[in-house]
């Protein structure tokens, strides 16, 4: 009895001995395999940026650091400089974010506190989700057709010459573009936040809207940073919707209302024209310098969301 009881006891010991092997084998692979494709996105980004340089260098020789500071864009003399649709990118970009937080935060209280569940959650996020997947290109041809004419009447109310097109309209047919974007992150940050820190703070005699701007925006505000920095990743990159209605200007942008172009744009426009080896290593060029600013852009945020998180 006793010698079978032992013999039962070797044999599951013997059994969960193997189990463990195999478990340590497969965690072993699993974890190589992830290794493996964090590997593999770094190889993808560096190939990236190394095609662009590679690609660019004519450029690069050609013209140095003065490519980004030159104001002129003129492929017929062969002079090109970057700084007008720098300053276009970036203008257009960051008037789109300031525009579509003042629409993305209430969204994302309104979502993310008072509706969290029910049939008006369920349209609303149908809706934003529905603004995510619509092509740029209907965006374009919306903000050509509606926003054009309201933007060229509001110019003209203004003493500005009424032409419609320009940083301003591109920057509001982004901002509806990314409130999507920063606007579901913010949901789900808010949505987050410890019902017992909000039900100490209405114990306690708060109001509602005291608990949302005390407890519930200064515990979230670091995911809803990071729902503006994705949006801001998703505006700097925009092509199509931009270029139909940014007027295409390859001067600097003199106002808001000025017609004007991005880095993307540019490179939509001009690509299939690029003739001549410099033109074309001028606008890879101006892609290798999209790249760089967006990096920039996301290691900083990331940065300042570390800082926000940890306050180290």
């Amino acid at each position: 009895m006793n010698h079978t009881i032992a013999d039962t006891a070797v044999h599951a010991s013997r059994a969960k001995i193997t189990m463990q092997y195999k478990w340590g084998i497969s965690e072993a692979l699993f974890r190589r395999l992830l290794y493996f494709a964090g590997l593999i996105l770094v190889v993808l980004l560096a190939a990236i940026f190394f095609s662009l340089a590679i690609a660019s260098f004519p450029a690069l020789r050609q013209f140095g650091f003065s490519f980004l500071i030159g104001k002129t864009w003129d492929p017929v003399r062969g002079e090109f400089g970057a700084f007008a649709f720098l300053v276009g990118t970036l203008m257009s970009s960051f008037m789109a974010l300031l525009i579509s937080t003042v629409f993305s935060l209430p969204v994302s209280i309104f979502l993310g506190e008072y509706f969290r569940h029910g049939n008006v959650s369920t349209f609303m996020k149908s809706v934003i989700e529905l603004l995510a997947g619509i092509p740029s290109v209907i965006y374009g041809f919306w903000g050509l057709f509606l926003l054009v004419p309201l933007v060229r009447a509001l110019e003209t109310k203004l003493g500005v010459a009424p032409q419609g097109v320009g940083i301003f309209t591109s920057s509001l047919v982004l901002a509806v573009m990314i409130i999507p974007y920063a606007s579901s992150i913010g949901t789900e940050v808010i949505s987050l936040v410890p019902s017992d820190l909000k039900e100490a703070a209405l114990s306690l005699g708060a109001t509602r809207f005291e608990v949302i701007r005390k407890i519930v925006l200064p515990y979230a505000y670091s995911g809803i940073f990071a729902g503006i920095l994705l949006a801001l990743g998703r505006a700097l990159g925009e092509t199509m919707a931009v270029t139909m209605v940014i007027g295409n200007s390859n001067f600097l942008p003199k106002s808001i209302f000025s017609p004007g172009n991005t880095m993307a744009s540019i490179i939509a426009n001009e690509f299939t024209e690029a003739t001549g080896s410099l033109y074309l290593a001028s606008l890879i060029e101006l892609a290798l310098v999209l790249f760089i600013v967006t990096t920039i852009i996301n290691i900083s945020g990331k940065l300042i969301i570390r800082k926000m998180s940890t306050g180290k």
